[in-house]
């Protein structure tokens, strides 16, 4: 494992002390937050492992937490990367048009990585790809922090490039969890392992407020080497995950065709769903920091934007599996979507913080139902032996959709400015709207033909 403090230490000598002193506070935010998710892994009195489950399923409990802790401090680097891409590649850029550039190649670092990624879970085990995706976490911060040193834009972006591929490793934990529990209890651990980036949404943002100006000249240079410390922490917090076996191991390569599954009504509706979920919080949540700069906002506004941004994202995901559970996933999506209609009205209001932060608010809780909400309808739409190629799948078209939104919001900014990036929201909030009335007409001509 890479000797973090050695890199500090040889970087420059009097950055390490204050460092070290960061990475403390986030060992007691990781300590507390392994207490809190003890105990809020228990549903309606009973464990996320029940007695009759207890042999095919013994390590459930400590995976969740586990994945749940980790998705915490890997999900940081995330926000690291959000907070502060724009504002980076503006100030590197060559022309004021790129300043997301980087952000974008980011969201292209998700997509390409997905389908390889489901191709190692299956021929080495999910572990295995969440030990290459740490090694990413850790690589994308060192080679940030010395392109802020040297300058350098294009490097700035190959750091992103593997900061997507770990972020794409990471969103993959929701799965992973679904795999520790029995079927009953599947979309809760998902739902609790995405309520894990409720700590991403404060360590991410702390870490950017405690170091951005800790590598004098060197704005942000410090943060990027706390976002590899926290990498190694994630790192060897997922050396302990200890996932199921398959019982169907040669039925890996086996099930249905994929043009079969794609053909099914309920998948296509889950897959357009969560990705317009992810595209418009993509599309506005990298545009926002750097128009928060362009209409006169400190950057601490923007960081603590951003935090509450990513905690809104997230805290839902402590009842998101109830709501599933209770109402239905379809109507949690909805929901999510009608949230984010209103979080585009809201930034069309005004430009101050409270109409900013309000904006970034509303799309979190709009995110997270939306996308938790069509994660759980995937899990619905596959046999155990198809899980790894269609989940895989499913990430691929999100993220592969993204990358268009990302690169579509800068330019959009740089050019027409915050507002016309509002408006375009619009857009793909309609083509959701009309797939799920086709959705429910579907779901009601099939309930009277049986």
């Amino acid at each position: 494992m890479l000797d973090i403090t050695l890199v500090v230490s040889v970087l420059t000598p009097g950055l390490s002390i204050k460092i070290k002193s960061a990475v403390l506070k986030i060992r007691r935010v990781r300590k507390t937050a392994i207490a809190k998710i003890n105990s809020m892994l228990k549903v309606n009195n009973e464990t996320i492992t029940d007695v009759s489950s207890k042999n095919l399923y013994p390590h459930a409990k400590s995976n969740v937490a586990r994945l749940t802790i980790a998705q915490a401090l890997a999900g940081a680097n995330s926000t690291v990367i959000y907070a502060t891409g724009a504002i980076i590649g503006n100030m590197l850029a060559p022309s004021h048009a790129l300043a997301t550039f980087p952000i974008s190649v980011f969201v292209v670092g998700m997509a390409a990585s997905s389908l390889p990624a489901g191709a190692i879970v299956q021929r080495w085990g999910r572990r295995a790809v969440f030990m290459i995706g740490a090694g990413c976490g850790v690589l994308s911060g060192l080679l940030a922090a010395w392109a802020v040193k040297l300058s350098s834009f294009y490097l700035f972006c190959v750091a992103t490039f593997f900061g997507g591929v770990y972020a794409a490793v990471v969103l993959s934990f929701r799965f992973a969890a679904a795999d520790c529990v029995p079927d009953e209890q599947r979309s809760r651990a998902l739902s609790f392992v995405m309520a894990g980036g409720v700590f991403a949404g404060i360590i991410g943002p702390q870490l950017v407020i405690w170091t951005m100006s800790l590598w004098a000249p060197y704005p942000f240079a410090a943060t990027f080497i706390a976002q590899a410390v926290v990498g190694v922490f994630s790192a060897l917090l997922l050396q302990g995950v200890r996932l199921p076996r398959s019982p169907i191991k040669k039925g890996l390569s086996e099930g249905r065709s994929i043009a079969l599954i794609l053909r099914q009504p309920r998948f296509i509706t889950a897959v357009i769903c969560a990705v317009v979920s992810y595209l418009l919080m993509n599309f506005l949540m990298t545009a926002a920091p750097f128009a928060m700069q362009m209409c006169g906002l400190s950057q601490v506004s923007s960081n603590l934007g951003i935090q509450w941004h990513v905690i809104a994202m997230y805290a839902p995901g402590f009842f998101t599996g109830t709501l599933i559970a209770r109402f239905g996933a379809q109507r949690v999506v909805t929901v999510g979507l009608i949230l984010i209609t209103l979080s585009a009205i809201t930034g069309l209001l005004g430009v101050d913080v409270g109409h900013f932060w309000l904006t970034l608010i509303l799309l979190g809780i709009g995110w997270n139902f939306g996308f938790v909400g069509a994660s759980a309808v995937v899990l619905e739409c596959h046999q155990p032996e198809e899980s790894i190629r269609v989940q895989s799948l499913n990430d691929f078209i999100v993220f592969g959709t993204m990358v268009f939104g990302s690169f579509l919001s800068g330019s959009l900014l740089a050019t027409f400015g915050w507002e016309t990036v509002l408006w375009f929201s619009f857009i793909p909030l309609i083509a959701a709207a009309i797939t799920l009335v086709l959705a429910a007409r579907y779901s009601y001509l099939d309930t009277r033909a049986t």
